[in-house]
């Protein structure tokens, strides 16, 4: 299970950054902002998951 947890975080922040990334090159701010939202929201799953496994070992 955090194994799955963990590539999630890693995918919800890749797809942030591109997110973000195309927000800016079409000058779409909106955009730009959800990308950010959507890496904070997979660093906040990854501290987790840190967290989880300092606990479990």
């Amino acid at each position: 299970m955090a194994g799955n947890e963990k590539s999630k975080s890693r995918m919800e922040q890749a797809k942030g950054k591109a997110k973000e990334a195309t927000g800016r090159a079409v000058g779409n701010e909106r955009m730009e902002a959800e990308g950010r939202a959507e890496q904070a929201k997979g660093d906040a799953r990854q501290a987790k998951e840190k967290g989880k496994d300092t606990f479990r070992h």
